[in-house]
């Protein structure tokens, strides 16, 4: 702690921990706490947490940073959650049953009924969110089936941010990007949904007000501050979405710029003015809560990875094994031997939004080896990035550089691969935390440090080296492409025969 300097808090609530970290005006992290909270999985299609533990992992790690920095020093406090989960609370603020993940498919017998009762191209066109088992209106939809008294009873349908904003400020508070994937948010109107609402017998009563990101949703309790060490009276602002928070802590706010997670999923995203749809991509608000971003999801990004050695080569744990392996598919030119890879081990989102699409490795012969299956790996997770980047092009959306984070951000491979296959500037970004620190930005604007999010965005992100893309190679990462597409077609008809 320096003299004198002040602090934003940006919390990071994501899928198993939370993170706690206090910002500097200019992006330097000078706190940290964090804990984690467990996940359940009582059956095949449940995942599910008790929304209690969010808070009691947020007010370990907030403590945390409390003990590290004066929190007189702390001028404002926002909150990144994991998207697509949910808790119903009685009218006691009271969990009435275990929260839902974003990783939860029980409602997927529900996705083609809800899709039919109010039309797939209704949905996609209110929510920007293709007809998918993901957003939380589907196990809405499957509650009004099957638990319609659960439903009922509920007071409160919040996601991780509503409710640790009722924790820290007494009061439930969602911001514009905590409630977008819910799929109940028109992403136009900025407001819930009534006409899905409606349908599915809900109220409007039972959802937090909406803010945009930024704005002042309340100021932190005598009882948060208890539980917390932070000063009583802090402010708290609208926050978001955790991938939304990373886009803005990338800069991925304004034309141009594209982020990429190179993380346990795959997720890309470009800013445009205008709500474009498209079955390559989810249709989100901004971050900024001005224009939209147009986002690529694969649910088996690194997790496929990390799958693959862990069942074929002893283990992701041992750091060795990328070590050996990236040198062996360094050797190896575009399209690895003929080998090819369908990524699809959890289902598959864009394009082909197929829950029960496969996994598969086509092309081998004699000399193949862990190198080819490696290379040929993250050659399939890049291109499916690289065809829906370019369905955003044709959109018109301005395409410039691509900024990475995430795990694989540290492969030079994979940056060489995301280069090459776009014919764009890489460029790695050292926004390790990135959803906390896009948290605190929205803290940061919110509290008036700088005048707006473009401020923000210049003095708080840092980025690392920059790879050029290859002239050369990029008609070869083409040819690949068109091939590498059509696995997923073979695997499908094969299937059906």
């Amino acid at each position: 702690m320096q003299p004198h300097e002040r602090y934003v808090v940006g919390i990071d609530s994501s899928t198993q921990s939370v993170k706690a970290i206090a910002w500097t005006a200019d992006g330097t992290p000078r706190a940290e706490g964090r804990a984690p909270h467990a996940i359940s999985t009582p059956g095949a299609l449940l995942a599910e947490q008790n929304a209690e533990d969010w808070w009691t992992a947020a007010a370990t790690a907030l403590a945390a940073v409390t003990g590290q920095v004066d929190p007189a020093a702390i001028d404002g406090i926002a909150i990144a959650n994991q998207r697509e989960t949910m808790a119903l609370l009685d009218a006691d603020r009271r969990p009435l049953a275990p929260a839902t993940l974003w990783l939860d498919r029980r409602a997927r017998e529900m996705v083609a009924v809800l899709a039919e009762e109010l039309g797939g191209e209704r949905l996609h066109a209110i929510s920007g969110k293709p007809v998918d088992v993901i957003p939380c209106v589907y196990r809405l939809r499957y509650l009004r089936e099957h638990q319609p008294e659960l439903l009922d009873r509920a007071a409160q349908i919040l996601s991780v941010h509503d409710f640790l904003v009722q924790k820290l400020t007494g009061e439930a508070a969602a911001s514009w990007t905590s409630a977008d994937p819910f799929g109940i948010f028109d992403i136009e109107e900025k407001q819930w949904s009534r006409t899905i609402l409606d349908h599915l017998g809900i109220p409007l009563s039972k959802l937090p007000p909406l803010y945009r990101p930024g704005a002042p949703i309340g100021h932190v309790t005598p009882a948060a501050a208890a539980a917390t060490g932070l000063r009583p009276g802090t402010p708290v602002f609208a926050g978001g979405g955790d991938g939304h928070s990373a886009g803005l802590a990338v800069g991925a706010t304004s034309p141009g710029v594209v982020y990429l997670n190179l993380g346990t999923a795959v997720v890309g995203g470009l800013w445009s003015p205008t709500p474009e749809l498209s079955r390559y991509w989810r249709t989100l608000v901004s971050p900024t809560g001005d224009g939209y971003l147009l986002e690529s999801c694969q649910r088996g990004g690194a997790y496929f990875v990390n799958w693959l050695l862990d069942s074929f080569a002893g283990g992701h744990e041992d750091k060795t094994v990328f070590e050996r392996l990236e040198a062996q598919a360094l050797k190896l030119p575009v399209g690895s031997g003929g080998v090819m890879v369908c990524s699809y081990l959890m289902g598959c989102m864009d394009p082909h939004w197929d829950e029960n699409a496969r996994a598969t490795f086509t092309g081998m012969g004699p000399e193949t080896g862990m190198g080819h299956l490696y290379r040929a790996s993250l050659e399939a997770i890049t291109l499916e990035f690289a065809r829906a980047l370019e369905q955003m092009r044709r959109q018109h959306a301005k395409v410039e550089r691509v900024l990475v984070i995430g795990g694989g951000a540290g492969s030079p491979l994979w940056l060489r691969m995301v280069a090459d296959s776009t014919g764009l500037p890489v460029i790695r970004s050292l926004s390790n935390e990135a959803s906390a620190l896009g948290a605190g930005m929205c803290a940061a604007v919110g509290a008036g440090w700088h005048a707006d999010f473009a401020a923000a965005t210049r003095a708080m992100t840092r980025i690392a080296e920059q790879v050029d893309p290859s002239p050369a190679a990029f008609a070869d990462w083409q040819a690949l492409s068109a091939r590498q597409a059509r696995v997923y077609e073979g695997m499908k008809l094969a299937g059906s025969a």
